[in-house]
């Protein structure tokens, strides 16, 4: 496991297109979305201790910020070969066991990840809705402490998505967010 943090992101890049397959077996593409106020887009994976310990904390955020028009999706893009808790099956039956109130998106090319620039598990990009383009409003953590729930005292992708709502700019700089890296296909 090889510890890595998002790269500085200017906020002036747009939410790639994607058409990929979800977990409930159907395609998911960027258009699908148009009409949240943001979409939430999480690269995670089975096998992260970093995703593993903040998994019930997306899903429980995803499931406050629904009826606020705020939709969350994941994408995981990991080598299923680099470890089978990656597999479509895998993913599935977790995303199916955790009840995930939202998409859950199988990236078998890497193209997506590579698109969006994603480098790590969790990676977590929020895209705010402007007539339907989804310029890039936050890169960043989900909250001050990924492993102890109990320790946490500032949710900055929580904060992000009020300041959305509230229609107003992010009142600081984004802290990256760590994980796992990526596993890449090898060539």
């Amino acid at each position: 496991m090889a510890l890595t943090y998002t790269p500085d992101t200017h906020n002036h890049t747009h939410c790639p297109n994607f058409a990929l397959k979800g977990m409930d077996e159907k395609k998911h593409s960027l258009n699908d979305f148009n009409d949240s106020i943001a979409l939430v887009v999480l690269f995670i994976c089975n096998h992260c201790p970093y995703v593993k310990a903040i998994e019930s904390r997306i899903i429980q955020l995803a499931q406050e910020m629904k009826n606020q028009g705020i939709q969350f999706i994941a994408i995981c893009s990991n080598d299923p070969n680099d470890n089978q808790e990656d597999s479509f099956k895998n993913l599935q039956k977790n995303w199916q066991d955790k009840n995930f109130n939202f998409p859950y998106l199988i990236d078998e090319t890497q193209q997506v990840a590579k698109d969006f620039g994603a480098v790590c598990t969790p990676d977590i990009f929020v895209y705010e809705n402007s007539n339907g383009t989804f310029p890039l409003f936050y890169r960043g953590r989900l909250d001050d402490s990924w492993k102890n729930e109990s320790l946490v005292k500032k949710q900055e992708l929580k904060e992000a998505l009020l300041n959305i709502l509230e229609d107003q700019p992010l009142p600081q700089e984004a802290i990256p967010s760590m994980g796992c890296s990526i596993k890449w296909i090898e060539s």
